[in-house]
């Protein structure tokens, strides 16, 4: 019965080391631009989920907009940039537009000033907020 449980022992001890040693890396995709064109099997391959769709789109239509808009976002940390001259009947008008400078570090004050200048722009009041939403459940709230 002694030999039983030290043979079993063994046994699950050198099975666990085998199976820490083993090397399970990641194949890395070639750095080969040619051979990834013809065989993408060892490429990495990477899906844009919803969430991040939602935030891009959301980022790329609202929040960019609304910040461009405001004055003290664009003379502090932004550039404006010349566009397309339109005529009309008589007059020649340049239509220009704000974007990031891209010679500047991120910084946390940056995104404070462009948060709150959102704020301003898309006050929320407490009837539309998920706060209320999640107080008037019956289960959760009051």
């Amino acid at each position: 019965m002694k030999q039983l449980i030290t043979i079993s022992q063994l046994i699950i001890t050198a099975f666990l080391l085998n199976s820490c040693a083993s090397s399970t890396t990641k194949v890395a995709p070639s750095q080969n631009s040619a051979l990834n064109s013809i065989s993408k099997s060892n490429a990495a391959i990477e899906k844009e989920g919803a969430m991040q769709k939602s935030l891009d789109s959301w980022l790329h239509d609202d929040w960019e907009p609304t910040i461009a808009k405001d004055k003290e976002i664009q003379k502090k940390y932004m550039k404006e940039e010349k566009g397309i001259e339109s005529n009309t009947s008589a007059t020649k008008t340049q239509e220009s537009h704000f974007v990031d400078k891209e010679d500047k570090n991120f910084t946390l004050q940056e995104y404070v000033d462009k948060a709150a200048a959102y704020m301003r722009a898309k006050p929320n009041d407490y009837n539309s907020s998920n706060v209320h939403k999640l107080e008037s459940m019956p289960v959760i709230g009051k």
